[in-house]
């Protein structure tokens, strides 16, 4: 019975991913609450400013920030690739609830996928490229 009620509302998904982070963002028509992991999202993110205006950011590029609540499922890496990877979905999600949101969320960058990530180890090496010293005598 419990599912019929959470459909009746309007749910937008959006999965964004940064480095090893993965999230998994829920938009919920709301008061513009932000829930990660089941725990608020400033004391989640622990205050930093510049997480949470990166996880705020496509909500207030359209002037939505109010409107709805973010439900986030994050895991994997870091805050810093957490709060991009939120951002990512949470964009995502808004590109779902309507589709001329795209363009002014694509202006500002909040539609790609940051390809960076850490280079694996090779072998014969300390790390991604530092070598062992080398000395010819």
């Amino acid at each position: 019975m419990q599912d019929v009620d959470q459909s009746s509302k309007a749910v937008y998904w959006g999965t964004g991913r940064r480095k090893s982070a993965v999230a998994r963002v829920r938009l919920v028509p709301g008061t513009g609450k932000l829930v990660i992991n089941k725990r608020e999202g400033e004391g989640y993110l622990q205050n930093n400013p510049r997480y949470l205006a990166a996880v705020k950011a496509p909500l207030e590029t359209l002037g939505l920030e109010s409107e709805y609540d973010v439900l986030v499922n994050v895991n994997g890496g870091g805050l810093t690739g957490q709060a991009d990877a939120i951002r990512l979905g949470a964009a995502r999600a808004l590109c779902e609830l309507d589709p001329d949101n795209r363009k002014p969320l694509k202006i500002e960058g909040y539609l790609t996928r940051d390809p960076r990530a850490k280079e694996r180890k090779k072998y014969g090496l300390r790390k991604a490229r530092k070598a062992p010293q080398y000395s010819k005598r």
